[in-house]
């Protein structure tokens, strides 16, 4: 690992601010009764599980949270190939 890798920490951020991202773009803050994002990333593997309690009147709150899991891999890619781009 380089130093000009992100580090866990910086993973971990990234994938949650996504998935936040994405969760809230859907619905309002004030819509959503609860939600738990929980991302690890250890020997440099990416767990992200997203739970999420929303009205289902227009969007499916199963769908939203996979979209958002999702979107926090995507973040992450992106984050390593900025890195990788960055380093060369």
């Amino acid at each position: 690992m380089t130093s000009e890798e992100p580090t866990d920490e910086e993973v971990v951020q990234t994938a949650a601010d996504a998935a936040e991202g994405v969760i809230f773009t859907h619905y309002k803050q004030s819509n959503v009764r609860d939600m738990d994002v929980t991302v690890t990333f250890e020997d440099g593997v990416l767990d992200v599980d997203v739970y999420l309690n929303a009205p289902a009147d227009e969007t499916d709150p199963e769908a939203v949270a996979d979209e958002a899991a999702l979107a926090a891999r995507d973040a992450v890619d992106d984050l390593f190939a900025s890195a990788e781009s960055s380093s060369e």
